[in-house]
């Protein structure tokens, strides 16, 4: 690879090899010829961003149960969530390969994410080509290797490129796969069986609904294997189930107004399912002192029918107030059979 190539990442993850074969190896597919892949790099990086992220949780949440911890992790170390590091930082431009149908895959990924507004937890509209996430564990590997397999160095220099970190607040916003599937399956009057077992080093995970096989998914950590196999096992049940019926859990909110939980991410969902423009959001009043702001939003959409506009409950916060809105937009969309 050639030197100026090897800077440009340096630059991009400010961080200067020592060994720069480390980094070209961490950038090489294993369908590149004649040279060494990421494989081994990327089983190491695997497990060392996984401690390191342990450790960070750990320590930034006290208490925490384990349970959370598990997902939190899970949410910093999946698939989707590294992938989009790789996209940020452009380390997907430097990867050495000869596998065409990855640049097609990567393309719609790069396409997708660029239109994203909100941290994404468990994934969004299309899948996370793993080569992506991959090569971010691989480089993390050679990072560490290059330090001297000192896990602090490595978390320094690297927890910048994992931020936004996935937090408590955030997986409360966008439901959990795994509990996500349960209570769906709950609503339907069906039983979820989750069963573990491992190939070797790797965890895999397996979804039953009924006794039925819906979908499978590996890793090297079990929690990561579960969460995958509960998003297949989502999609494959939102083409069986209504949309109505997957997608909406309406509840009241303590004083009185409607609300609904991730409203804004199930809005980008739904208009991603149903083929429309994604939801584009306006401040419509913006009232009261620095220290008490109060904020209506809007949000409209574009559907086969036509532009429709809402507005949503006066908050505190601008987040939410969009959330309010996304909100009485999908009861809207649901009261007009559009759903």
């Amino acid at each position: 690879m050639e030197q100026t190539l090897l800077e440009a990442v340096e630059n991009a993850i400010g961080y200067r090899f020592r060994n720069k074969k480390l980094l070209e190896d961490a950038l090489t597919h294993s369908s590149f010829a004649n040279a060494i892949s990421y494989e081994r790099l990327e089983f190491m990086g695997d497990a060392v961003l996984g401690l390191a992220i342990s450790n960070h949780l750990f320590l930034a949440y006290p208490t925490l149960d384990p349970g959370d911890l598990s997902l939190l992790r899970a949410a910093n170390v999946s698939t989707e969530k590294l992938a989009r590091v790789a996209i940020r930082y452009g380390l997907h431009r430097f990867v050495r390969h000869n596998a065409p149908p990855l640049i097609l895959k990567v393309k719609d990924f790069v396409n997708v994410v660029s239109q994203e507004n909100h941290l994404v937890a468990y994934g969004g509209l299309v899948k996370a080509p793993k080569v992506l996430a991959d090569i971010v564990e691989s480089v993390a590997a050679a990072v560490y290797i290059d330090v001297n397999f000192d896990l602090q160095k490595l978390w320094v220099i690297f927890r910048a490129l994992l931020e936004p970190m996935v937090t408590p607040d955030d997986l409360e916003q966008q439901p959990q796969p795994v509990t996500m599937l349960y209570e769906i399956c709950q609503k339907k009057g069906k039983h979820v069986d989750i069963k573990h077992w491992r190939n070797g080093a790797k965890s895999i995970a397996s979804v039953y609904v009924d006794g039925k096989f819906v979908a499978s998914a590996s890793s090297d950590q079990k929690d990561i294997a579960k969460l995958d196999a509960a998003k297949i096992a989502l999609h494959k049940l939102a083409e069986l189930l209504p949309v109505s019926n997957f997608m909406l859990d309406f509840c009241a909110g303590d004083d009185g107004s409607f609300v609904f939980g991730a409203a804004k991410h199930k809005l980008h969902e739904l208009c991603g399912m149903k083929k429309w423009s994604k939801p584009v959001y306006n401040i419509e009043k913006d009232s009261g002192p620095s220290h008490e702001k109060k904020f209506v939003c809007s949000v409209q959409i574009a559907t086969a029918d036509g532009i429709l506009k809402m507005s949503g409950d006066e908050k505190s916060r601008v987040k939410e107030a969009e959330n309010s809105a996304a909100s009485f937009m999908i009861r809207a969309l649901q009261e007009c059979n559009n759903l």
